[in-house]
């Protein structure tokens, strides 16, 4: 059997693969890249428009994002932190909508991002929130609201039928995105399979990841399958990204890095109620967040979800949490079982004993009948009818274990890179905000792995030319922001 020698093998087929590609390839055209993909396409797992959020996750509306403390003071720096990081791939994708690479009004629309709380204690709340944003360049144009009228206008479908329109109050941000990740992807790689240097290998998987070296060099052996014919292929590469949503986990398992010790998964699936009455879609035009039930995940923020799907209107609610033994949609019942290793039970069981309420809550979400479900949606629309919404099945979510000295393990809901020490291998594991700063996670992949390569004044100038912003901050520098953001709202039809 024949190898291959390639420059890069990406395992996964969704927005970090493609995004981590399409960089590379502006930084060194001459690179020989590989993408692996389980199914007959990319983007069919958790960047598909059904399965990911949709939301260009920017903390205008995720209230999750500025947490409070017991004291009752709200934190705001991880929100400033998304936003800023969001920016740079709306940079990203402006650049190359300006070259034409990409076709903007194909994956990205301008959606309001609400937040929206019942209750004077949650009001004043939302209302110390805004204040602290506001003051800050990156959120200067968020709006708040507790009128009957302004709320109105800004979703009119969800003030309909409601008596205490009083106790409500709302932020808005107009020109919030809705990004339908999977278009996205597709754009990219057919754009990077017009390359020479490019190859997709789609309804293939990876079936061995060694480690290996000779007296000149290091590498990695991959043997890739073809699922159709069984047939297989192998590749030496100096470089592996793991992207595979929750298929990353056993690959970084079995590659056998001391970094990847203690690390472990715990999955999560969606489900969504989606509208089937036109005339209700055509009422609402927002993504409006509210507020976690106690116990939820973070991933579990109910919203009544504005998306575009396929070029058409969709009206989603929920998401509703479900406990599942599978990493991917399409993935085994035996996932977790067989990600339990020697080197991570410790944390397993750590995470196990302090996340009981959670394992609790999640069984509960399972067996919801339908009329429990809208029970939920009506918070949001009081006159909601059971016949106008019906239940889909949306993606896997594969949330972080990692280990913690003072409980053995620790359960986590963010992004988190793993990367060996020599920086030949990289994964990314987590979920959310996950697509929304893919630009910003692959520049960490890049650093922590091309780290030389990165500092060469032809890599820092190209990167400079695809993000107008790069090595400098966004929230630092209001300029800068201003600058920036007129830029790219305008080249991605995002402003109101």
């Amino acid at each position: 059997m024949a190898t291959t020698d390639i420059d890069v093998l990406l395992v996964g087929g969704g927005i970090m693969s493609a995004t981590l590609a399409i960089l590379l390839h502006r930084l060194d055209p001459q690179l020989h890249i590989c993408m692996v993909e389980q199914l007959e396409d990319v983007a069919l797992e958790s960047s598909d428009a059904l399965n990911n959020a949709g939301t260009g996750h920017a903390g205008y509306c995720e209230l999750n994002y500025t947490p409070q403390d017991k004291h009752g003071d709200i934190h705001i720096r991880r929100a400033l932190e998304i936003n800023a990081a969001f920016e740079v791939s709306l940079q990203c994708w402006s650049t190359l909508a300006k070259e034409g690479i990409l076709d903007a009004a194909g994956f990205i629309q301008r959606v309001p991002h609400l937040s929206a709380v019942w209750g004077e204690q949650n009001s004043a709340f939302l209302r110390k929130r805004h204040t602290l944003l506001q003051a800050h360049p990156l959120f200067a144009d968020m709006q708040w609201s507790d009128q009957p009228a302004t709320l109105n206008d800004w979703m009119p479908l969800m003030m309909a039928g409601r008596k205490q329109a009083a106790s409500m109050a709302a932020t808005c941000v107009e020109y919030g995105s809705d990004v339908n990740f999977g278009a996205l992807t597709r754009q990219l790689v057919a754009y990077l399979k017009t390359r020479p240097n490019f190859t997709l290998l789609t309804q293939s998987h990876v079936s061995k990841l060694k480690r290996s070296a000779t007296r000149e060099r290091s590498f990695w052996q991959v043997r890739v399958q073809h699922l159709p014919s069984g047939q297989t292929q192998s590749f030496n590469t100096p470089f592996v990204f793991l992207g595979a949503g929750g298929g990353a986990l056993p690959l970084l398992q079995q590659s056998g890095i001391p970094e990847a010790h203690g690390y472990g998964g715990f999955p999560v699936s969606g489900q969504w109620l989606i509208c089937n009455n036109p005339e209700l879609i055509h009422q609402h035009h927002a993504k409006v967040y509210s507020q976690a039930a106690v116990g939820a995940p973070p991933m579990s923020v109910p919203h009544l979800d504005t998306r575009l799907i396929q070029g058409k209107p969709a009206l989603l609610f929920g998401p509703y949490a479900g406990f599942t033994t599978r990493f991917l949609k399409q993935g085994s019942r035996f996932d977790l079982a067989k990600s339990v290793k020697f080197k991570n039970i410790k944390s397993l069981l750590g995470a196990c004993r302090h996340n009981v309420d959670l394992t609790k809550y999640l069984i509960k979400e399972v067996f919801q009948s339908h009329e429990q479900r809208m029970q939920a949606l009506r918070v949001f629309l009081p006159d909601a009818n059971g016949k106008d919404w019906s239940l889909a099945h949306a993606g896997q979510r594969v949330q972080i274990i990692k280990r913690c000295h003072q409980h053995w393990g620790k359960l986590e809901f963010g992004t988190e890179i793993v990367a060996s020490e020599d920086g030949s291998l990289a994964a990314l594991l987590g979920a959310s905000p996950g697509a929304s700063v893919s630009v910003k996670a692959m520049l960490d992949v890049l650093q922590r792995c091309f780290a030389a390569r990165m500092q060469s004044a032809s890599w820092q100038e190209r990167l400079k030319a695809l993000i107008p912003s790069y090595g400098e901050s966004l929230i630092d520098d209001a300029a800068l922001l201003a600058r920036v953001r007129r830029e790219t709202l305008t080249t991605l039809n995002l402003a109101p």
